[in-house]
This record gives C-alpha cells, structure tokens and sequence, in this order.
C-alpha cells in the first residue's frame, strides 16, 4: 500500500517568537504559553505531552502522558516504576518531552534528566486521584503481558471488595519523575515554512539563547 499525502498543507500564520519580545527564562515563556492556549481553551488537555526514552534494547520510544505538575526546576509526571518507560528511565535517565498545540502551530521541546519525586509527593498526588484510578495503579502491572480483558477486568473486581470502605494505600512501585531540563526549544510557525526556532540551553546558573534556522 502506498499513499501519497502531498496534499495536506497548511500556512502558519498566528503568532511570532522574536528574540526582544520573550522572557529570558524557559519556564516563564512555556508559562505563558501554556497561560495563553488554556484561556484560548484550543485544546481539550493542554497538559499531554510526548516524553522520549531509550528502550533497553537502544531503540527509542515515545508515548503520551499528562504533564501533572511543574515550576522553575522542572516538569512532573507519574507513572508505575516497574512499566516499560520507568524501566528505561532507570536506565537512561535523558529524556525528552514534546509539546505540541496544534491551533496554535506551537511546540515545545525539552531535554533533561528524569529523576524520581520524592516519595510523601508522590503519596500526596496519589490521594489526589480518583478512586478508580487509584484501584487502576494496583490492578495493571504496565507493560507486562495480559491474557486477555477479562483478566484485567476481574482482578478490578477483585480489588475493589479487597479495599471496599478502605482508604487505598499507594503502590511502592508508583510514583513520579521529574524531569530537569538542560535544553528548551520553542517552535512557532510561521509563513512559508520559515518557522521561529528560539533554543535555550542551560549555562550555569543562567541560560543561552540561540535562534535555530527552520
């Protein structure tokens, strides 16, 4: 099968990142964007993010997670330690995230290193959730091989008279990452393909900006 999609195009036309018009610091300019697509309520979750890792087998995977917490050190996640991308995180803690928001031909990459939140943060967070999803943490071993639906189904069931009237305890192998960047990269687009590229990398105590040809 093959399938041409030569026809799907685009002009970006919204905004501009110019260098005398963005704070100096990371953090306040994904802020402020966040800031600006969350009261333009453009997208349905502004906080999904791609997050990157080397697999154990040296190939790389994304997937999508939800960006739960961040501030001016670094940017939160949570997540079962023993899944595949916890499993490759303890390995190869350089990670990458992506955020991409389409209505406003926006993204943001960052690069870092995921380090594990500690542990009363991670139990604050977990009270936090919803019950089914605190059941869900002890109900799936991510990542691991399943028999079929209704083996993951009856052991929901399972839990749910195990704990009923309880207050659910956290799993010890679940808990968040908090990824401390080194590298930020800001993309909007702009006509004629020649999109703004605003990079910063991290310089001891302050940051380097550099712009980036399309």
């Amino acid at each position: 099968m093959k399938n041409k999609l030569h026809d799907y195009r685009k002009l970006y036309q919204k905004h501009r990142l110019l260098e005398e018009e963005i704070p100096h610091d990371p953090f306040e300019l994904f802020h402020l964007w966040l800031q600006e697509i969350e009261a333009g309520r453009e997208v349905e979750e502004v906080n999904t993010m791609t997050l990157s890792t080397i697999s154990r087998d040296g190939f790389p995977k994304s997937r999508v997670v939800l960006l739960k917490e961040y501030d001016n050190e670094g940017f939160v996640f949570y997540t079962n330690y023993g899944s595949e991308k916890g499993k490759a995180i303890e390995q190869h803690p350089k990670v990458c995230l992506s955020f991409f928001w389409p209505a406003s031909e926006r993204q943001v990459i960052v690069r870092g290193i995921a380090q594990k939140t500690p542990e009363e943060q991670s139990e604050t967070y977990f009270k936090s959730r919803p019950r089914e999803s605190q059941l869900g943490a002890w109900a799936s071993q991510q990542s691991s091989v399943i028999p079929s639906r209704e083996f993951l189904e009856k052991k929901m069931q399972i839990l749910e008279k195990q704990f009923d009237g309880k207050e659910i305890p956290k799993p010890v192998y679940w808990g968040g990452y908090k990824v401390i960047p080194s590298h930020f990269e800001f993309w909007q687009g702009r006509p004629s393909r020649l999109h703004d590229r605003i990079y910063f990398s991290k310089e001891n105590s302050g940051w380097k900006i550099d712009r980036l040809a399309p």
